[in-house]
């Protein structure tokens, strides 16, 4: 049982873990704001535009029935601009230099603790190790 926690505890509060739990936090952040921006503003114009007071009802009358195109807008001008703002982060990030590194842990194999998969030498027993992945 002693065993499972540590395992857990290194796996936990890993580098990696902290950083995927952030970066969630600010993902539904920044998701929220470019919700509102494209639902409220965006859509609230093409609303006005066509003169629909709420624009997610917005629909084309096609052989008797109603098609609502409006929701699928909205979500669509969502995905557009996170994916744009998501690129533009990522091609920042290379052009100031960010080297991007392998991702995940491994054990040790003479410690048993987690350390990077491309380790060259274990932080915990300091021995040489080979890695997993080059950089």
């Amino acid at each position: 049982m002693h065993g499972l926690i540590r395992d857990f505890k290194g796996f936990a509060l890993s580098g990696n873990v902290v950083d995927l739990a952030i970066g969630v936090i600010l993902g539904v952040a920044f998701g929220a704001v470019v919700d509102t921006f494209a639902n409220d503003l965006l859509l609230g114009l093409i609303g006005a535009v066509f003169t629909v007071p709420d624009p997610s009802n917005l629909s084309l009358g096609l052989n008797g029935t109603e098609v609502y195109y409006g929701k699928f807008l909205g979500a669509l001008i969502n995905f557009l601009l996170i994916a744009g703002v998501l690129l533009m982060v990522v091609k920042l990030l290379m052009r100031v230099g960010l080297n991007f590194r392998a991702q995940g842990n491994r054990e040790c194999d003479y410690c048993k603790e987690f350390i990077p998969v491309d380790a060259t030498r274990c932080k915990f027993c300091t021995s040489e190790i080979e890695p997993l992945m080059a950089d």
